[in-house]
């Protein structure tokens, strides 16, 4: 069986590993934006070339013979190359163009949540243009609202009152500066209480929940600094999280499901790929932050490195929509995944800076981000360069494993050391005992 991976950072890495581990032993293939040689050593076929360039991509599967592709980024589901290789008769794990607006346009998201009368929708406003937006940020209040970019802004299109924004004046100025880029605005609530990341396999009409975990956006130990693609992630042994209840991940899940009925009934496709929730368990409930049409960057690596079952079976009952029948089981394990970043990362990066990983122990579980070979040379790009995942019986465990593994990663890096440890979840579950007692 061929399969193509379109796409080349660390969640590629992760996804061609899975599928090497597979026992059909599949020829696996990668059209790539950048040379990822951890992603080319798993390859029989290895192309670099635009990700959104729908024409290209068909003509580079045929030639190649695919018979499954799985896209790993946003960027080409936006433009369209889920749907060119299905209309070329080439089974796809991503949704089409029109499905993946659940991703591309959070004004969609929302207005199709509130369409369907989906729980978890915060109250919210869609603007295009300035008129009415300082009357909405005063009903919410000074320190309670939340200011989006409608389009993709690759994880850094957020920002919130009080943490980004200290004032009015300057979320009216991040206001203007959003619709220069000719995004429209998605004002919100703020929501309080703790995030957390549910993705589910989807053919369409069954969905099968993979583990939950905890992304961390900030760039800065503690919490600080701008947001990012995310500078790491965890899950439990128990694949939840020790301060959710069976409540919030029930809510979470039926969310999932709502959403997947509402996009067939109101376009009449089916969604094949991965939906990715991304929630805020709060005093009231949980609520939706946003949506994502695939798997999540570091999430992903957290999932799949730890997936016990086939995952080319997994992705063959997506296409034949068959995924009622799959058993999928994930090993008893928790896991820590830390990305280590260029310095000055996410605004300043330091760029094409030599990076080296002979050191670290267990290569196995590491997986190569934004980086680039030039004169037999590896090369951090800009963007988050590599991440370890730690695994083990213990959150405890698995963090001691994934803080000394990137650390063994030598270059012009920095990473979060304070992600996964017994410190910092402490800090979000007296949060969240807080938070619902207020």
């Amino acid at each position: 069986m061929n399969i193509l991976i379109i796409g080349s950072g660390a969640r590629e890495h992760a996804i061609a590993a899975a599928l090497s581990r597979s026992p059909q032993k599949p020829f696996i293939f990668c059209f790539a934006a950048a040379v990822n040689p951890a992603i080319a050593q798993l390859t029989l076929r290895y192309t670099v070339g635009h990700i959104t360039d729908s024409e290209n991509i068909v003509t580079t599967a045929k030639n190649w013979q695919i018979d499954l592709t799985i896209i790993g980024p946003e960027a080409p589901l936006e433009s369209g190359v889920a749907d060119a290789l299905w209309e070329a008769g080439i089974k796809t794990i991503g949704p089409t163009r029109t499905l993946a607006r659940i991703e591309t346009s959070k004004a969609f998201a929302r207005e199709l949540m509130q369409e369907f009368q989906i729980e978890g929708l915060p109250r919210y406003r869609v603007f295009t243009e300035m008129t009415g937006i300082s009357d909405f940020l005063n009903i919410l209040g000074e320190a309670h609202y939340v200011i989006k970019a409608n389009g993709l802004m690759g994880g850094k299109g957020v920002k919130v009152a009080g943490e980004h924004l200290p004032s009015i004046t300057e979320a009216l100025q991040y206001c203007e500066e959003i619709f220069a880029q000719s995004s429209s605005v998605v004002i919100e609530e703020k929501l309080v209480g703790q995030e957390f990341s549910l993705m589910c396999f989807c053919d369409g009409e069954t969905l099968i929940p993979m583990p939950i975990v905890q992304d961390h956006k900030r760039a800065y130990v503690g919490d600080e600094g701008p947001n990012t693609g995310g500078m790491g992630s965890y899950s439990d042994a128990n694949h939840r999280l020790p301060f959710l209840t069976n409540d919030d991940i029930e809510q979470a899940l039926a969310i999932n499901q709502a959403v997947i009925a509402a996009l067939k009934t109101k376009t009449g496709e089916a969604y094949i790929g991965v939906l990715y929730g991304g929630f805020m368990a709060t005093r009231d409930g949980v609520y939706v932050i946003e949506f994502n049409a695939r798997f999540g960057d570091p999430e992903s690596l957290n999932v799949l490195t730890i997936l016990q079952t086939d995952f080319v079976t997994i992705c063959q009952a997506m296409t034949s929509q068959t995924l009622s029948q799959c058993a999928i089981q994930f090993a008893p394990l928790a896991t820590v995944c830390k990305y280590a970043v260029p310095k000055g990362y996410p605004d300043q990066p330091v760029k094409n800076k030599a990076i080296d990983f002979a050191n670290v122990n267990n290569k196995e579980q590491l997986y190569l981000a934004a980086v680039d070979v030039k004169k037999e040379q590896l090369i951090a790009t800009g963007s988050r360069t590599v991440a370890y995942v730690g695994t083990a019986s213990t959150l405890t465990q698995a963090e001691k494993i994934a803080e000394h593994e990137i650390c063994a990663v030598t270059g012009e890096l920095f990473h979060r050391e304070d992600i996964g440890t017994d410190a910092l979840i402490q800090k979000r579950i007296d949060h969240m005992k807080s938070v619902r007692a207020s």
